[in-house]
């Protein structure tokens, strides 16, 4: 039995013949008028080439919602959401749509500025000068403002230790009878720590422990003001 008989025979009608023969005179037509490598040298500066997406979190609320920011050459071209963050699913408020505004704007400032005590202007100053400044103060403040320890009146803990069994005898706080205990604290008031929206989690976690290593008590965050 031939089996050829039984294929599906590809059958071509009249309009598809006509669909065909326009659109391929309309290319030679096209590609006998336009030269195409001319076309596209032409068009190469106008299209997105060479273009670095990274991803960041807008700035200006503690919502963090996600942005894509398009960068050439070390300028920044153009902003928009992140489709795939899970807080905003690429959408943006007007704060946030405004945000490359912002970023282009004559008015930024790119350098660090300072103003001396009982000056009624400002002078720019270096990176390094800012971060020497900063931590200068921080020492000083610091320093002056330490508690090694304090007095308190807090309860005592009391453990059992002859039975044993810490499930059927746990430690129990009883209330402290004389005088204050003196309990070691190292730590400083005169000093706050602030985080920002843009930062990740993995920031929060290195800015937590650099703010207890200095002895800071109060450490908060933008979301909560």
């Amino acid at each position: 039995m031939d089996e050829s008989l039984d294929a599906p025979r590809v059958t071509i009608n009249r309009r598809d013949l006509f669909r065909l023969t326009l659109g391929g005179g309309s290319g030679l037509a096209l590609g006998g008028l336009l030269d195409v490598p001319a076309m596209r040298a032409a068009t190469k500066d106008l299209k997105l080439a060479e273009v670095s997406e990274f991803t960041t979190s807008c700035n200006f609320c503690s919502c963090g919602c996600g942005m894509i920011a398009a960068v050439r050459d070390g300028k920044l071209l153009k902003m928009e959401g992140d489709y795939d963050h899970i807080v905003n699913r690429g959408s943006l408020c007007v704060k946030g749509i405004s945000m490359f505004a912002t970023h282009a704007s004559p008015n930024r400032l790119t350098t660090p500025r300072y103003r001396a005590p009982g000056s009624d202007h400002w002078e720019e100053i270096s990176w390094d000068d800012a971060i020497k400044r900063v931590a200068q103060k921080i020492r000083k403040t610091r320093d002056e403002t330490w508690l090694a320890t304090e007095k308190v009146d807090a309860p005592e803990l009391v453990e059992n230790r002859a039975a044993g069994d810490r499930l059927q005898h746990p430690p129990r706080l009883v209330p402290h009878e004389g005088s204050l205990n003196e309990v070691p604290v190292n730590r400083t008031d005169a000093i706050g720590f602030m985080g920002g929206a843009q930062n990740t989690n993995e920031e929060c976690y290195l800015f937590q422990k650099a703010a207890r290593l200095l002895g800071l008590v109060y450490v908060e965050h933008q979301a909560r003001l």
